[in-house]
């Protein structure tokens, strides 16, 4: 092609370029669970409520927080919550468990909010499902904490029955305890 100059040349780009991200620290996490003012996070998802309390009842039974406080004010669970309400949860508790992110818009807005969360020193629990942990990967690399860590139940959870909801219940548990203690692996 070079030899001979009557050809046209064509300069060709690769579309699978590098994306250089400054990557944001997870909060600290927690040496132990007892005593700490726990906020519950709730986006309005169906079925994230009984999720939620359900989780917040089963992990009472262990750990002696000194408070729980619900927080049912975002304007829909394909939003993010406001930053005023961020900045009162993280004023008012030391951990956080949110949820749902069970869907592709409600499970960004989940991690989001999650992220804010941690930007503030809060370390965040948010619940996804299984169908949406790759989403769930991106969304943390993209917006620069790849070491915040979900808590992954069974899809779906919108139209489960109480049992299922029970089995979930049992899950978040044990992994919301390894994300605020910073013991859950990497998904």
């Amino acid at each position: 092609m070079l030899d001979n100059p009557t050809q046209p040349t064509f300069e060709i780009f690769d579309p699978c370029g590098v994306v250089d991200l400054d990557s944001r620290p997870i909060a600290d996490r927690k040496p132990a669970l007892q005593g700490l003012r726990l906020g519950i996070l709730d986006n309005s998802k169906w079925n994230a409520n009984k999720l939620l309390r359900g989780a917040s009842e089963v992990l009472s039974q262990d750990i002696d927080f000194a408070t729980v406080n619900y927080y049912v004010k975002k304007h829909g669970f394909s939003t993010d919550a406001p930053p005023e309400l961020i900045e009162q949860i993280a004023r008012e508790n030391d951990i956080v468990l949110t949820a749902i992110g069970d869907c592709g818009s409600c499970c960004s807005c989940c991690i989001r909010d999650s992220v804010a969360l941690e930007d503030l020193g809060i370390p965040t629990a948010p619940i996804i499902t299984t169908e949406f942990v790759n989403e769930t990967r991106l969304t943390r690399v993209a917006i620069g904490m790849p070491d915040l860590r979900p808590i992954v139940i069974d899809h779906p959870v919108s139209s489960i029955t109480d049992d299922e909801v029970l089995q979930r219940v049992a899950v978040i548990k044990a992994q919301a305890q390894e994300v605020w203690l910073g013991t859950r692996a990497d998904i």
